[in-house]
């Protein structure tokens, strides 16, 4: 991603940040993945981004890559880290084009 497409005022990135630090906000993404986006000012493309586990888009809206790697943690990995390396596949496999696991309920 070039930096210059970084565009900090994506609502993604509260949501990653909030995510990090809030365990409660976590298991609710977990259940209601839809109801806690809603809370965000997310672009129309950016949540239809997240919501297809779309990363390559993301990145093109703007976001921090840092944070898009958080954000495939959330959704493929867990929160203490096990499943690293399959959300780091999944979020490589979407850049890419390329077919993903299915998400971990």
């Amino acid at each position: 991603m070039a930096w210059e497409k970084f565009n900090p005022t994506l609502g993604a990135h509260d949501l990653v940040q909030d995510l990090k630090w809030d365990v409660n906000l976590r298991e609710e993404f977990k259940r209601n993945e839809a109801g806690v986006l809603d809370r965000y000012k997310l672009l129309p493309d950016e949540r239809k981004a997240i919501e297809a586990r779309d990363f390559r888009k993301l990145y093109d809206l703007g976001m921090h890559p840092y944070l898009g790697g958080q954000l495939s943690r959330f959704i493929w990995g867990n929160d203490a880290g096990k499943g690293a390396i399959e959300a780091s596949k999944n979020l490589v496999a979407s850049l890419q084009g390329q077919p993903r696991e299915p998400d971990k309920s």
